[in-house]
């Protein structure tokens, strides 16, 4: 898939090496998009990407000129995290990222923050529906969690 002439090219992740790049396309993409999450939090998450939630997951990288762009984590057949960097945000990266998880890895669900309305439009609209909702975080954060499946793999 290319993007104004630039090639998106999706591939495993590489393990530790990669993990400072990746916290960095996390924090761009957090900033641009998680105006509800409190500092203290964003602070804590951030801290454990490298140690704890990177290794929990298979990560799949985002690629352009050869640089990350974007990831995403997968846990069995749940899609845990996808990030974009905010300078690429927009131009098919997770769109692209999505649907490779889908495919090569059976990907169905995934929960979002209730109040990341453009994260939740963006699943809506490729296919997953709400079925439930959660009025905390898996860490008991007052950050309500809408808990989508993927209905159409079409």
């Amino acid at each position: 898939m290319s993007v104004n002439g630039t090639e998106i090219v999706i591939r495993a992740g590489r393990g530790p090496e990669e993990y400072a790049a990746l916290v960095e396309i996390w924090r761009s993409a957090v900033r641009a998009t998680h105006d509800f999450l409190d500092e203290s939090d964003f602070a804590r998450i951030e801290s454990h990407l490298a140690s704890d939630y990177f290794p929990a997951v298979t990560l799949t990288v985002a690629e352009m000129d050869g640089k990350p762009v974007g990831f995403a984590g997968v846990h069995d057949d749940g899609l845990e995290m996808l990030f974009v960097s905010d300078s690429v945000r927009g131009q098919g990266v997770g769109s692209a990222l999505l649907a490779e998880v889908v495919t090569t890895q059976a990907v169905s669900k995934v929960d979002v923050n209730e109040q990341n309305h453009g994260a939740r439009a963006f699943y809506l609209n490729r296919g997953f529906v709400p079925v439930g909702r959660s009025e905390l975080d898996g860490d008991g954060r007052p950050y309500p969690i809408l808990h989508l499946e993927l209905h159409d793999k079409a």
